[in-house]
């Protein structure tokens, strides 16, 4: 299997310390049953499922956001599994451990809940230690949610914000003062440029030699198997077309088939000059489809499509930029596409 390129990052760069320059990337962390997924902006989402030793939990997930900055509130979502069509109850209860915590705040049409305040600080002074969370409908079905990897996942949450050692912290509570907690980095704003009309003498060149020899000196066969002879399954099918857009005045986005795996296929994108020589710089090679002035990739984690992993870029004028890079969360039968919207870079993206 052809691991996407758009794969967060599993590991953090070391953690700047308080008040220290605006995070530049965002964090992604898994641990048993448990991931993280930090933005940019230093919002956090922590997402938990059911065990998948146990065959005879239903899927199930809860995820938590903590937005950045000190004496923020910790928001807590419920999903049931709804992969194989189940029915769903008309109610929901939570229990956690030996405590009935009551009725969630619960939408029958689509499976979701939200938990109360008070729900939400129970959970939370439990999930550090041991904690069986149990969601119980009106029909007697119940789904349990995991706490393996809580701990070390709200741990690595509250390194992502500057939160440890305040009372504020999640994992490792202290005296600290909620004023050093690191403060919310306003979303970046990239402003999209605006493109000029392909013409005719573009589209032409995509039957350039010329233009197809520059995209395979410029890209690995690692990256981009159809631009290099070999025995692979896109190479032995020949030449792939390769699709001319007019970005500015004098570059052009060329596209082309690059790669293809069991249940993912990726497109290489390149900025070219409109003559030669053509210099191309590569965007991606596991592109899934454009508009010419934004790029999307989008993979699934595998063939079930219970997850995917995105990325989009943006044309600013000069060059792509990245404006988003997001996961569904943990590949858990919960729901078709993925459960969640975890992302760890995100934009503000201005046409």
């Amino acid at each position: 299997m052809r691991l996407p390129a758009l794969l967060p990052l599993l590991l953090l760069a070391p953690l700047l310390p308080a008040h220290a320059a605006p995070a530049a990337s965002g964090v992604s962390f898994t641990h048993n049953d448990w991931t993280l997924a930090c933005d940019n902006t230093r919002t956090c989402r922590a997402a938990g499922y059911q065990n998948d030793e146990d065959g005879g939990n239903a899927p199930v997930s809860i995820l938590l956001t903590r937005v950045a900055g000190p004496d923020q509130p910790v928001k807590a979502e419920v999903m049931l599994g709804q992969m194989d069509g189940p029915a769903l109850p008309k109610q929901l209860s939570l229990q956690i451990n030996d405590t009935k915590l009551g009725a969630l705040a619960y939408k029958a049409a689509d499976g979701t809940a939200l938990l109360s305040p008070a729900q939400v600080k129970t959970l939370l002074s439990t999930l550090t230690g041991t904690s069986r969370i149990v969601l119980t409908g009106n029909d007697g079905k119940r789904w349990t949610v995991s706490d393996r990897g809580a701990s070390a996942v709200l741990l690595k949450m509250d390194e992502f914000q500057g939160r440890l050692g305040t009372p504020g912290a999640l994992a490792r509570k202290g005296t600290k003062a909620e004023s050093t907690v690191l403060p919310a980095v306003p979303m970046p704003v990239v402003k999209l440029a605006k493109v000029v009309p392909t013409r005719p003498a573009d589209e032409a060149l995509g039957e350039s030699k010329a233009l197809r020899a520059a995209l395979a000196a410029a890209t690995s066969a690692d990256d981009c198997e159809a631009l290099h002879p070999g025995d692979s399954m896109i190479s032995n099918e020949g030449p792939q077309e390769i699709t001319v857009q007019r970005l500015s005045a004098d570059k052009l986005l060329v596209s082309q088939a690059c790669w293809r795996a069991a249940y993912n296929t990726g497109d290489g994108y390149w900025v070219v000059n409109d003559r030669a020589p053509y210099q191309p710089r590569l965007v991606t090679t596991s592109g899934a489809g454009d508009d010419v002035r934004t790029i999307v990739e989008s993979h699934r984690g595998r063939g079930l499509g219970d997850c995917f992993y995105t990325t989009s870029w943006g044309w600013t004028g000069t060059q792509f930029v990245k404006t988003d890079v997001s996961s569904t969360g943990l590949c858990r039968l919960v729901s078709a596409g993925g459960a969640w919207e975890m992302p760890t870079l995100v934009s503000k993206v201005q046409e």
